[in-house]
Order: structure tokens, then sequence, then C-alpha cells
């Protein structure tokens, strides 16, 4: 007989709350976040917020989430990135730069000043179909993300010459 006593059902246990992760990076669109991923072979969702664009991590497994900042990281040097990660009811924050994870932060701090919709997607009250715009890496090839990736460029520099 497994551990239950006479008259009791079987033992349950309580399903594991899913691992959630978003790296926020200070990017100005989410189209060379999801070609750098989609590059990298990893598999993120990105949408453009107040604070940068947030790129929600499918592999959750252990290790995934910080393949995802380091490949962001090291293909945009010198521009630093946060990574949230939402595992057994606790927010971990650290920061990224030149694909090396860095100091641990205060969530609670990196969370005060951010949209509402990144503490939603952590705690999982919202997902990413409520965002407009998201871009996948999903599906994308390495041909296809080159392309997106030149875009954004000449997107950036025809940006910085009005601003001029």
């Amino acid at each position: 007989m497994s551990g239950a006593t006479a008259g009791e059902g079987p033992e349950v246990t309580p399903a594991a709350e899913p691992v959630r992760a978003v790296v926020v990076t200070q990017l100005g669109a989410a189209e060379p976040v999801a070609a750098i991923c989609a590059i990298a072979g990893l598999e993120v969702d990105a949408v453009l917020s107040a604070v940068g664009v947030l790129a929600w991590c499918r592999d959750t497994a252990p290790g995934a989430p910080e393949q995802v900042a380091a490949a962001l990281t090291r293909a945009t040097p010198g521009l630093p990135a946060v990574l949230l990660v939402h595992r057994d009811g606790r927010i971990v924050a650290h920061t990224w730069l030149d694909g090396v994870a860095g100091d641990e932060l205060a969530s609670g701090l990196v969370l005060d000043g951010a949209p509402e919709a990144l503490s939603n997607l952590l705690i999982g009250t919202e997902t990413m179909d409520g965002f407009p715009d998201v871009v996948t890496s999903v599906g994308v090839g390495r041909l296809k993300a080159m392309r997106m990736m030149a875009k954004a460029g000449r997107a950036a520099r025809r940006d910085r010459k009005k601003a001029s």
C-alpha cells in the first residue's frame, strides 16, 4: 500500500509552479532581440516596453534563461541586460554584460520602476498573448534573422540621422 492509510485517498503532491523568465534589454526594438536569439537557436518572444525589450524565455530549464541573457549581451557589447527568473515562489534578478552574469539585484527594486506587465508576466497573471507587436525567434531561419537585424540597423541609423 502506498503512503495512504485505510480510508484515505492517495497522497496528492501539489504541482510545481512553472518557472518564468524574462530578459530585459535596453535595445529599442524587438526584432533584433528575436533575430539574435534565432541565430543562437534560442526560443524567445520579444516585445518593446517602456524599459526596453522584454525577451520572454520559452525554455526555462536550468541554464536556458541564462543562455538567452548571455547571447543577447554578447551580441550587444557594452549594453547591459537584466535576467529575472521566477522559480519556487521567488523572483531573482541578475545583471548581465558582455555574456557574463554580474551581481544579483534586489528584484523588488528592479520591478519597482518597471511596467506592471513585467511583474504580471513573471507571476503568471499575464501572458505574451496579451501584448501587441510580439516578435518571436521561433521558426526564424538564419537568413531571415540576418535580414531582421539589417532592417533594425537601418532604422536605427535613420533615427539617429533625424535626431542630429
